[in-house]
């Protein structure tokens, strides 16, 4: 009999050679067969039944991780959360492996086979190999099924995700049969030369097969890597056609163009580009949706009833354009969770004119093709004609990343309660908590005014009238409420004035700008701002969760 460390040893090592090329092949399926990736299928039903309170737990500790290794939560988060799935599945294989081994480690291997060779061995004593990959590989191919994008047959789907686990077991069975030592009482004395020769030799068949699923999994992971940069192409180019660029108007100079103020060096760009607009969503990747066969139903309590296509909404109703900064509440204080863009879409209240709600409709939900969804009162759609459902950014169709084929957009408040990739709108009576909402998120999400240093530029120190001063700069942002003033402190001084450049729209943030007399030495820089009616930035420190992060950002810098 194995002893029990030595079995859970070489059951997880197992597991672990068997697991990556698993995960790899399933990769290259989900690209060249467009059936679910497993990992990410996964993580995402997870997601959707985990409660409210350990998601939010989970989401706060991701973003703690990555700002402890000073890594940008915008650029690395959605990146985060699928190596986080993957190495779950490659864990739980792993764990499997190790299990199996343990399990069958009284029950002596004996190699059978079809015909004695390799093959043969292959498929000896297969039962205990396919048990172990069907225990596995069942649950997780059910649970793929429905969370997955995939246009493959159902049925087809579940027949080759099932094949590659039911490999996946027989392969086990068959690393265990080659690793597990022959019984003592099987051999007589003098047969150790018999046994050199019976068995090969466990380091030599490791290095070996190590060899060859490094090689399975590298190959097919970079081919359905090659396959998926394809795919991404290919739907971004189906995106720009959905939208003809003569419906589209050009983008025009930023309004803001003749302003004398220059950024200190190292503010971040006042128009983000569309690439690093940041990217917050349900799922693991992002939905996408075909327009051939997409239309938009708004029904419920309306006169009116309209399933509208795309080139209805460009041309049937008035054009909204507004250049809008848009944040996420899950950031803290100096978010990269963040950016600016300028939006284009159809009127939220024209839309709603044509339907006609009923005197006693209040509220719509609206529902995403990712599961999301989120509740806006009619009320605050008759205030505001800014709301639109957007269809472009950077006068370009919306990315298919950011919520193609429509997204909308509410002044004032945070990402959480603005879906994207929109497919259904009710009108109704009732009102549902939003998806965010009922997992513990504040009902109105209103934006909370923040500034942040974006830079010290401590090399690019200016000379102005004898004084030597440097740079120093960032963003102000209030939602809708526009910013009147931004302040800033050294080492606990007096607050002083930053400049302030014009910005792009009320609805956008504002970069301002402090020239600070230089000192040399190790120094801490403090800002605060005000909005536009007077009401200054909450200074006490409040976490993200549930309205929203206050406090006051600091940055250290050497001169």
């Amino acid at each position: 009999m194995q002893k029990l460390p030595a079995a859970l040893g070489y059951g997880a090592l197992s597991g672990a050679l068997l697991t990556a090329p698993l995960i790899g092949l399933m990769f290259l399926a989900d690209k060249l067969l467009d059936l679910p990736f497993v990992p990410f299928a996964l993580f995402d039903w997870i997601a959707t039944v985990t409660p409210g309170p350990l998601i939010t737990f989970g989401i706060d500790m991701m973003i703690e991780s990555l700002l402890l290794f000073n890594l940008s939560v915008a650029d690395a988060a959605k990146t985060s959360e699928q190596v986080a799935a993957v190495l779950m599945v490659f864990f739980m294989g792993v764990a499997a492996g190790a299990i199996f081994f343990a399990a069958l480690r009284s029950r002596a291997p004996s190699p059978g086979g079809i015909d004695g060779g390799w093959l043969g061995r292959f498929f000896a004593q297969p039962v205990p190999g396919l048990a172990a990959g069907l225990i596995l590989g069942l649950p997780l191919t059910a649970v793929s099924l429905p969370m997955g994008q995939s246009t493959m047959n159902p049925v087809v789907t579940f027949v080759v995700l099932m094949v590659l686990f039911l490999v996946w077991g027989l392969a086990l069975g068959y690393f265990r049969r080659q690793l597990a030592p022959l019984p003592t009482a099987a051999m007589g004395e003098g047969d150790e030369e018999v046994r050199s020769v019976s068995v090969i030799d466990r380091r030599q068949f490791l290095i070996r097969l190590g060899a060859t699923t490094a090689t399975i999994t590298v190959a097919s992971a970079g081919l359905g890597a090659a396959l998926g940069q394809g795919e991404r192409t290919r739907i971004a180019e189906s995106v720009a056609d959905s939208m003809p660029p003569a419906e589209m108007p050009p983008r025009r100079p930023l309004p803001n163009d003749g302003d004398p103020l220059a950024p200190a060096p190292g503010t971040r760009p006042e128009y983000t580009p569309v690439e690093d607009h940041y990217q917050v969503f349900l799922r693991t990747e992002p939905t996408f949706i075909d327009i051939s066969n997409w239309v938009l139903p708004i029904h419920g309590l309306v006169a009116n009833q309209k399933e509208l296509t795309i080139e209805q909404i460009r041309n049937d109703y008035p054009t909204r354009e507004q250049y809008v900064t848009l944040s996420c509440i899950s950031g803290r204080i100096g978010t990269t969770l963040i950016s600016t863009t300028h939006w284009t879409g159809a009127a939220m209240q024209a839309v709603l004119a044509d339907v006609q709600p009923l005197p006693e409709a209040k509220y719509l939900v609206i529902k995403s093709a990712d599961g999301f969804y989120e509740t806006v009162a009619l009320d605050l759609i008759a205030s505001d004609d800014r709301i639109m459902l957007c269809y472009a950014w950077d006068s370009e169709p919306l990315p298919f990343d950011h919520g193609f084929p429509l997204r909308i957009w509410l002044p004032d408040r945070y990402g959480m309660k603005q879906p994207k990739w929109i497919v259904d709108i009710e009108v109704t009576d009732e009102y549902r908590e939003g998806y965010w909402v009922e997992r513990g998120w504040d009902e109105v999400a209103r934006v909370k005014t923040t500034s942040v240093i974006d830079t010290v530029a401590v090399r690019d120190v200016v000379e102005a009238g004898g004084q030597r001063l440097v740079p120093v700069g960032g963003i102000a942002f209030s939602g809708a409420r526009g910013i009147s003033a931004v302040q800033v402190r050294v080492d606990g001084g007096p607050w002083q004035d930053a400049e302030l450049r014009s910005p792009l729209s009320e609805t956008t943030w504002v970069i301002w700008r402090y020239d600070w007399p230089f000192a040399a030495g190790d120094h801490t820089f403090e800002v605060r701002c005000a909005e536009l009616d007077g009401t200054p930035q909450i200074e006490e420190e409040q976490g993200n969760r549930p309205s929203g992060a206050t406090g006051v950002h600091s940055r250290k810098a050497t001169l």
